[in-house]
Formats: C-alpha cells, sequence, structure tokens
C-alpha cells in the first residue's frame, strides 16, 4: 500500500514538475513575446537604417512606425501631432495666431486679399478686398501656395513684416511695413435681425470663446429687436468639447445633461451638465444643421433637441462622436487618440458608420448639399425631456427635414464638363469680381448680374480654354448667376452682404424664419413640425 501510495505521489509529482515546467514555459514564453517582438522591431530598424538601398535614418523610421501604427487603428481621429500639426490645431481650437489678420485665396496666381479682419494690423494698415501681395519680405509671391503665404505673413507678436501690394487704379505697387499682433478669428461669423424679428446668427467653429462670442452677439440680436433665433451651425466641423458644453448651458436649465461620454479608461467616462440657469428662456430657438455639422457642433444640437429648447432643421448631420484626448510627448509633439464616445442627454451615440455615399456635394462649385434621404423607419427611436420622438443611428436627426435644392440636370451637366478645370473656373471668377470692383461698376449688393457681365465672364474662361459650348451655358444660367452674383458682392461689398444675400436663397433658413414667424413658443414649433409631418401645413 506505502509502494502504491509513494508511486502515485511520485507520478503525481513528476506530472506535475512537466506541467509546471510547461506551463512556467509557455507564460514565459507569452510574456516574452512581446520582449522579442520588441527585439525584432530594433533589429528590423537597424537592418533598415544600416543596408536599405535608400538612406533612412533612424528617427524617420520610428516616425514613420509611429504614423504605422496610428494607421493600423482604422481610427482618423487618432494621429500623432508633430510642432507644425500642433500649432495647426491650437490656431483651430484657440483662434489664436500671430499674424496681420488677412483672409487670403489664390488669384490667377498670386496671393489675394479677401478681407482684412477687424481691428487687426491690416485694417488699420488700410488693406482692402482684392488688394494682391506681390511680395513678402523681398521675395515674389507669384505661384505661391496658400500654405507658404500662410507661414510667410504669420509669426510672433511684435515681429515685422514688409509687403508690398498691387491694386487696382494705383500704378504703383504699395509698400507696408506692419507690425505683427496676436490675432483672433471669431467664431461668430455673422449675426442679423432677419424681417419679422427673427435673428440670425452663424457659429463657424466651437473654439476658445465660442461661449463668450456667442452671448454677445445673441445679447445684441435681442436689443436690435430679435423675438426669434435661428442658430446656423451648417458646416461647422466643431472643436473643442468644454466650448460645445458651454454653448449648450447658455440654453439650458441648470443641471440638465448636456452630453455624456463613455469609454474603456475609468476617466474616459463622465456626465457633464448646463452649470448656469438659462439666459434667455422666452427665445424660441432653430438650429440649422446639415452633412458638414460635426463633433461639438452636434453636441449643441443634440442637447439642445434632446430638451426640447430647440427645433433642429436642416439635414443629417456628419455623426462624429468619438472622444479625442491629448497626450503631450514633450514641449512640441503630441498624440491625439481616440479614447470615448459621445452620447446626447437621451442616450443617442453621435457616432455614425461611414458610407462612402453619406454626404455627397458639388462642394467644388459650392452648389448645395445633395446627400441620399435617410431610411428613418429603421433607426433606433428615443425621446426627449418632454415626450418627443427622436431618431438614433449616429448623427443628429432633424425634426423637420429641409433640403436645399439639389442642381438641375442642366447644371449637373455644367459641373461634369468643368470637372477638374473648377479651380481655374473659381480662378477667373475671382478675378472677373476683383476688375469688377476696381471699375466701380455695382454699388448696391441687392444688384442684379446683367447679360453683360455674363458674356464677358464666359468670355474669360473660353480663353482659359474651359469648354463651354452656348447651350450648356445658357441652360446653368440660375448656378452661374448665383456663383457670380455672390462672388462679386463678397470683393466688393464684404461678407456680411454676401451672407444676406445667400439667404435670399437659402430654402433652410426661408423654412426657420417661416416657422418661428408663425410660431411664438418651442411647443408651438414642435406641433408645427408635427403637422407637417403628418400632412397637414
Amino acid at each position: 500500500m506505502k509502494v502504491k501510495t509513494v508511486i502515485l505521489l511520485g507520478l503525481l509529482g513528476f506530472v506535475a514538475f512537466l506541467s509546471g515546467g510547461w506551463l512556467l514555459q509557455r507564460g514565459s514564453a507569452e510574456a516574452g513575446s512581446v520582449y522579442q517582438r520588441a527585439r525584432m522591431f530594433d533589429n528590423v530598424v537597424h537592418y533598415v537604417a544600416d543596408f536599405y538601398v535608400d538612406s533612412v535614418g533612424e528617427a524617420e523610421i520610428y516616425d514613420m512606425a509611429i504614423d504605422g501604427l496610428l494607421r493600423e487603428l482604422g481610427d482618423p481621429y487618432s494621429f500623432f501631432l508633430r510642432p507644425s500639426d500642433l500649432e495647426d490645431m491650437q490656431v483651430q481650437t484657440t483662434g489664436n495666431y500671430g499674424g496681420i489678420g488677412v483672409r487670403i485665396e489664390i488669384t490667377d496666381g498670386w496671393i489675394t486679399v479677401v478681407v482684412p479682419l477687424p481691428e487687426t494690423p491690416a485694417e488699420r494698415a488700410g488693406f482692402q478686398s482684392g488688394d494682391r501681395i506681390i511680395r513678402v519680405e523681398g521675395r515674389s509671391t507669384e505661384n505661391w501656395t496658400v500654405d507658404q503665404a500662410v507661414n510667410s505673413l504669420r509669426g510672433e507678436p511684435n515681429s515685422e513684416v514688409s509687403i508690398e501690394v498691387l491694386r487696382a487704379g494705383v500704378a504703383q505697387p504699395i509698400p507696408f511695413t506692419i507690425r505683427r499682433e496676436r490675432i483672433h478669428v471669431r467664431s461668430v461669423q455673422y449675426g442679423n435681425v432677419l424681417p419679422g424679428g427673427i435673428g440670425y446668427v452663424q457659429l463657424a467653429t466651437v473654439s476658445e470663446q465660442s461661449a463668450r462670442e456667442l452671448a454677445e452677439e445673441v445679447t445684441r440680436l435681442r436689443s436690435a429687436g430679435a423675438r426669434a433665433l435661428v442658430l446656423d451651425l451648417r458646416n461647422n466641423p466643431g472643436g473643442l468639447l468644454d466650448q460645445g458644453i458651454e454653448v449648450s448651458d447658455l440654453f439650458l436649465d441648470r443641471g440638465q445633461v448636456v452630453v455624456e461620454t463613455r469609454g474603456r479608461a475609468p476617466d474616459a467616462t463622465a456626465t457633464y451638465r448646463a452649470r448656469s440657469p438659462q439666459r434667455w428662456p422666452d427665445l424660441p430657438m432653430i438650429v440649422l444643421v446639415n452633412g458638414f455639422s460635426a463633433s461639438a457642433s452636434e453636441i449643441i444640437a443634440g442637447a439642445l433637441q434632446d430638451h426640447d429648447r430647440a427645433l433642429v432643421l436642416g439635414t443629417l448631420t456628419f455623426g462624429k462622436g468619438l472622444v479625442q484626448s491629448l497626450y503631450r510627448m514633450g514641449p512640441t509633439e503630441a498624440l491625439r487618440l481616440t479614447t470615448a464616445n459621445w452620447y446626447t442627454p437621451s442616450g443617442r451615440q453621435l457616432e455614425r458608420p461611414r458610407r462612402d455615399d453619406a454626404v455627397t456635394t458639388v462642394a467644388a462649385t459650392r452648389g448645395p448639399e445633395a446627400a441620399p434621404p435617410v431610411e428613418r423607419d429603421s433607426l433606433p427611436t428615443f425621446r426627449t425631456t418632454g415626450g418627443r420622438i427622436v431618431l438614433g443611428g449616429g448623427g443628429i436627426h432633424p425634426d423637420r427635414e429641409v433640403r436645399l435644392d439639389t442642381l438641375s440636370s442642366a447644371e449637373q451637366a455644367f459641373a461634369r464638363v468643368l470637372g477638374s478645370q473648377i479651380p481655374v473656373y473659381r480662378d477667373v471668377m475671382s478675378t472677373y469680381a476683383l476688375d469688377v470692383k476696381a471699375a466701380n461698376r455695382v454699388t448696391d449688393p441687392d444688384f442684379e448680374v446683367t447679360p453683360r457681365m455674363r458674356a464677358e465672364f464666359l468670355q474669360r474662361l473660353r480663353a482659359r480654354d474651359l469648354p463651354i459650348t452656348d447651350e450648356l451655358w445658357a441652360a446653368a444660367r440660375p448656378l452661374i448667376d448665383r456663383q457670380l452674383g455672390d462672388e462679386i458682392t463678397r470683393y466688393v461689398f464684404g461678407r456680411p452682404a454676401e451672407v444676406r444675400r445667400q439667404i435670399v436663397n437659402d430654402a433652410q433658413v426661408l423654412a426657420a424664419v417661416d416657422m418661428l414667424t408663425r410660431a411664438r413658443t418651442a411647443q408651438q414649433l414642435f406641433e408645427l413640425a408635427q403637422a407637417r409631418t403628418s400632412g397637414g401645413q
């Protein structure tokens, strides 16, 4: 018996020894595999650096590896920010940079001033729309890219830059020596009181001062007689989460949820609430959105919709509902990494799966959005604070869908003929608008495009070898008149006048104004939208 016991114990011990050894080896192999792969990677770097047919430095190889790793995540929002990238992101999120304060574009191969920004060195120096910047620090700017121009005009505040400008009607170039300042690009681009006491304001981005600027503009519109508000978030790409929350806070009651974030890391899950009483509780609102409203602008639209504070009008938004965290990797580099998802107060996830046909536009010709309709019946439903049904599935679905008029078949044919020549078309249009300004041919921002203007524009296009037939030109006249009229207005009268001109033909703005004219409260707005959905008027 003892022999059997000893044998059994010996066998168990031997098995334990074998299995334990195997387990230890297995564990060692699994733990060591990471280190083995790391050593292998270092060996690969070494061989590439030493033996690859072209010279590649080790630092460059590691940069390529970082980019490749993030690319393999399949997430377009996670990437490594190098010094120039980080600087650009800071300009976008703060609206601040060192420079002279001009908006520019390339026209006929030259850097052209679209508009000097208010209260900037460029405006004080006397820059005008249409001025051509022909030299910077003595260097010709002919055929420069926008990036080249931006890099040359920007610089540290208090530094100086010498510029030569060619102006229509002035024979010799005009020299300027301008001291750069800290420039702030306002996120509130335009505001006005439309007929019927309807305030209209554009929020172009969600940056560092957005809540303050919007509060100031709405207060101004109220003083000017606005009794209702259209908040235009179309084409707003978003920006800072905290400013999206603060903008929403302006219109919500204290304690109401603005947005939730949910992520894998413990600190990635959070609920953000309004902290102050709303500023204008008696102000009926409509929020305009489209397929280019994204990120923080969707947070604002979703929060106001879910709490029945505003009616959302337009088309389905982009659906960018991923939270990015910024991890500094030294003083001039950083990692931008997706760490969570955004959810609206009703629980809708903002992120929308990308589809090739999600948003289609004729963007290059500034045509209206032509996104395909959404199959609403298959989408999940949620309830607002007041019990209204809103749709999920990603993005913000408007309470009332109003689509901009799509291009006619003739206008689409015109756009197809332009094809890759669209930049030439735009360049000729801008140059012609500048010549109209120089000749002082229009004095009223409500001018009509004349047959003479059309003929002169066509002649210039054909001089640049654009294949436009008389029949095609005549059929596309509404689109051409709209684009040419807007361009001339921008250069002659400025961006606010251009916006006013565009609003007259903007089906979404006109629909919002009509609803706010007929409704005096948010509840009446929702009833109007419901009546239209049910077949009423």
